[in-house]
């Protein structure tokens, strides 16, 4: 088997094959907790850490997993290690766990992770099982922490409301506020997230166009660009 190219795992789980604008997986939590940046980097850490602990130990056991039962074993083991992030969550950041609710639990039914589990980490070494875990996860986080900066600027008029449910009450200073604007309700309701989630996937969709247009005419874009 070829060695896996850790740039490029990067830049799959980053950019080309984003859980979130490319393989439009775990839609149901992105859109329902990303009401604020806090949430959302909230679900993002912990949608992270099960993606690392999970693909790390679907690489260890790959070979000793029979075939026949290899996706309920891998589903056994991404549900343990969120039941112990959640339990972790209810301790040490009680309220926010208590905000994010039931999609804690639901990182479990999540197809990104067992997907990766079955594509990538139950085929690969734990090096690249464990970077593709990172990789994967920063990016659904990247796309969770866009969606709730927009929705939370937008409906909220503040950037990093209730920080202190993350980070400790020392960060109770950290929000900003748009001085004079009082929000606009609709962002932080499901239509608001649907619309936000449509305007990420535009704005990449656009960036990609041009990338593509510049490899096929590379003169032209640079005389675009000048």
């Amino acid at each position: 088997m070829t060695p896996p190219d850790f740039r490029h795992i990067v830049s799959d789980g980053l950019w080309h094959n984003n859980a979130g604008l490319v393989q439009l997986l775990g839609l149901c939590p992105l859109l329902a907790v990303s009401a604020t940046v806090v949430n959302a980097l909230g679900l993002g850490l912990a949608t992270t850490l099960t993606l690392l602990a999970s693909n790390t130990t679907v690489s260890l056991i790959r070979r000793s997993v029979p075939n026949a039962v290899r996706i309920p074993v891998y589903v056994l083991v991404i549900a343990t290690f969120v039941t112990v992030i959640g339990m972790l969550m209810e301790a040490y950041f009680h309220e926010l766990h208590g905000i994010l609710g039931i999609f804690i639990p639901l990182i479990v039914t999540n197809c990104a992770i067992l997907g990766r589990a079955e594509a990538f980490a139950s085929r690969q070494p734990v090096g690249a099982a464990a970077m593709d875990g990172l990789a994967t996860g920063a990016g659904f986080t990247a796309v969770l922490l866009a969606l709730g900066a927009g929705r939370e600027l937008v409906g909220r008029g503040t950037l990093g409301h209730n920080a202190h449910l993350l980070l400790g009450d020392w960060a109770r200073e950290l929000t900003l506020v748009l001085p004079g604007y009082d929000g606009f309700l609709p962002a932080l309701l499901p239509p608001g997230a649907f619309i936000g989630l449509g305007l990420l996937l535009a704005a990449r969709n656009v960036i990609e166009g041009r990338r593509s247009a510049a490899r096929r005419n590379p003169v032209t874009a640079k005389e675009a660009a000048a």
